[in-house]
């Protein structure tokens, strides 16, 4: 069976409350104390539980994190740099996958409860009023990371949405194309759904642009996504000549269905996508995107969040970084000379 502390006490000729200290690293024991416990430690092969030192100190090293869904590109790249970013600093991720399942992250904030989690860390915005109460009974950290709820007493690490959409939308105009389609994302979202798409819309006005309804759709931000409503787009009549999509995932879907349906990009349709997932540098040809800044994105959030628990930062609104247009191989201009 696996030694106790009582073995190690046993062994050591102390107590087990000096074992205690020496493992917590605590000043005022003697130095032939420490050694006796450290070679008994050694002799018996005794490994300390993580959880009951965390009880003692007060302090577990975790932070709690809910993803709408894993499989998206944009999702599990910035969960990459958190999770980087968390251990080079000593913590460990909870990562919660709740595939937009309300009931699933109630659960999974439960468990955040009684790991003892010391910050949150959200990537979605859908929070109910129960759920709300609840986060803020837990009285611990929470940042937002790329979206915004509409509840303005939690920060946010995000992007402009509405600015980045809008210019995106003014670079397909600027390349000549006044048929452009748009496929956004859900609309009960605020930042990638509502602002998104009021950033195209007033583009398309501020240009002069007709704006046309047959040419918008809303999807969920996947590949398959963005492959129906462009098979959609392209039987409801005269095709756009771009189209701007609201994640890289969805572009990529619209781009497989031109494909298949022999249709070249950028020749036949220029397409936009959005997030500078690593999707744009995979498909052919390269994507051109709307970039967030995602590593660094999920860099901030994390040493902001280690800050909020070490008392060191008092938040003054959201955090908000640059957005850049990153061209590659997928638009081409059609203005005419």
């Amino acid at each position: 069976m696996a030694a106790k502390i009582k073995d190690v006490a046993k062994r050591a000729g102390v107590s087990v409350t000096t074992v205690s200290r020496v493992l917590n690293g605590e000043k005022y024991v003697k130095d032939d104390l420490k050694e006796r416990v450290n070679r008994a430690i050694k002799d018996l092969g005794y490994a300390p539980s993580q959880i009951a030192r965390s009880l003692v100190r007060k302090k577990t090293n975790l932070i709690g994190v809910i993803v709408p869904d894993l499989t998206s590109s944009f999702y599990s790249t910035i969960l990459s740099s958190i999770e980087e970013t968390a251990s080079s600093n000593g913590y460990s991720l909870l990562v919660c996958n709740i595939i937009e399942n309300i009931d699933k992250e109630f659960k999974y904030l439960n468990v955040f409860k009684e790991m003892r989690v010391e910050g949150i860390i959200i990537m979605h915005e859908k929070i109910n009023p129960e759920i709300r109460t609840f986060i803020n009974s837990l009285q611990l950290p929470v940042i937002f990371s790329s979206v915004k709820p509409a509840d303005q007493n939690f920060i946010s690490v995000i992007i402009d949405d509405y600015k980045a959409a809008y210019d995106a939308t003014a670079y397909l105009i600027e390349l000549g194309h006044e048929r452009i389609g748009f496929i956004g994302g859900d609309m009960s979202d605020i930042t990638s759904g509502q602002n998104r798409y009021s950033g195209y819309r007033n583009a398309l006005s501020d240009y002069g642009v007709k704006l046309l309804y047959e040419l918008i759709r809303f999807g969920d931000y996947k590949v398959g996504s963005g492959y129906e409503l462009m098979n959609e787009m392209l039987l409801g009549g005269e095709p756009p000549t771009a189209l701007f999509a609201v994640s890289d995932d969805m572009a990529l879907g619209a781009m497989n269905c031109l494909y298949d349906r022999g249709l070249k990009v950028p020749d036949d349709m220029s397409v936009i996508g959005f997030d500078g997932s690593q999707l744009t540098e995979l498909v052919r040809p390269r994507l051109t995107s709307m970039e967030q800044p995602i590593h660094e994105m999920g860099k901030l959030t994390v040493d902001t969040m280690l800050k909020l628990i070490d008392g060191t930062y008092q938040p003054n609104g959201d955090i908000i970084m640059d957005h850049r247009m990153v061209v590659r191989d997928s638009c081409k201009s059609i203005t005419k000379d």
